[in-house]
């Protein structure tokens, strides 16, 4: 079975998240899919941010959908790194994408751009929200999606039932409340099971015996050193 190492908004355990050096890094170290997030500036440019706001990842302040591109390239998102708008990504690297997207207008910027750039099968699209990933698959027909979920409330049969009525055909869910029995019940239901955050050898022990599809991590020597991936 192929085991995928998803490099989590690039290799930010080393590098600026979600920044152009982080995914280049990421893909430098073998990555098999790189993992970012996308959201709307107040110009309606699709950009490369984990979070609602600035703050936490850049030397500025305020919500995304406030700021225009032009304020938003003027932020440090790290190490001089500047925030990406989506299509840079997509000339940086040539990795295939795991986008995370939470609201309904970023999904619909976002499949107006794999259709009209013909990237259904290097883009996968990812999200907590079913309604989101619904609106994925009607608006670009074959997608492919990825249900997000911590599984906090939600059992084995919950999140299948969920994953089933939603379409996808990738969870990616959360290591540390992860059990078998879900991933049996998944694969018994013809769905991918993927995990976060995998980024020490015990949790890369756990995540192949729990005979996950793949993990993603925050650093590449996940991928790269001989001794994570024996």
């Amino acid at each position: 079975m192929t085991f995928l190492t998803i490099g989590h908004r690039g290799v930010m355990g080393v590098e600026p998240e979600n920044t152009l050096r982080s995914f280049v890094r990421a893909e430098r170290s073998g990555m098999d899919v790189i993992a970012l997030d996308v959201q709307l500036s107040k110009d309606g440019v699709l950009v490369v941010l984990h979070d609602p706001e600035v703050d936490r990842t850049t030397d500025g302040a305020g919500a995304v959908a406030d700021l225009t591109l032009a304020e938003l390239r003027e932020l440090d998102a790290g190490q001089g790194e500047r925030v990406p708008v989506f299509e840079e990504v997509l000339e940086a690297v040539r990795t295939p994408l795991q986008v995370s997207v939470q609201d309904r207008a970023a999904v619909g910027a976002l499949a107006e751009l794999v259709r009209r750039r013909d990237l259904s099968a290097r883009v996968e699209v990812a999200s907590y929200d079913d309604a989101v990933l619904a609106e994925a698959a009607r608006l670009v027909p074959g997608a492919r999606t990825v249900l997000v979920a911590d599984l906090g409330g939600d059992g084995a049969a919950d999140i299948v039932d969920r994953a089933l009525a939603t379409g996808v055909g990738t969870l990616a869910l959360n290591l540390r409340r992860l059990t078998l029995e879900t991933v049996e019940s998944a694969h018994g239901a013809g769905l991918r099971v993927t995990a976060w955050t995998v980024n020490t050898l015990e949790q890369l022990r756990l995540a192949r015996a729990l005979e996950l599809d793949g993990a993603a991590t925050d650093f590449p020597e996940i991928r790269s050193t001989g001794r994570f991936t024996a």
